[in-house]
């Protein structure tokens, strides 16, 4: 198992989003802790951290894995063509 952290950024993000979409995300963000590389998810190139992003629809869950303290830190929530920016 492993803990989920989610920055207050992406909570807001989170809380913005549409209520079936928001609960929708909130599922995945849950089950990231149990495995944090589902089937679908892709490690970000171009960035200094292990970031990876999970697909919810046209949404994006932009996260860093760290695998020494067992840590899966959410960092941005949102839709596709805003997320990336």
């Amino acid at each position: 198992m492993y803990h989920i952290i989610i920055k207050k950024e992406a909570l807001k993000e989170l809380k913005q989003l549409p209520k079936g979409i928001s609960t929708t995300v909130t599922f995945v963000i849950e089950q990231l802790g149990n495995e944090p590389r589902p089937h679908g998810c892709k490690k970000l190139n171009g960035t200094k951290e292990n970031l990876w992003r999970v697909r919810v629809g046209d949404y994006r869950v932009i996260y860093f894995i760290d695998d020494a303290v067992r840590i899966v830190n959410v960092r941005k929530v949102g839709n596709r063509k805003d997320i990336y920016e």
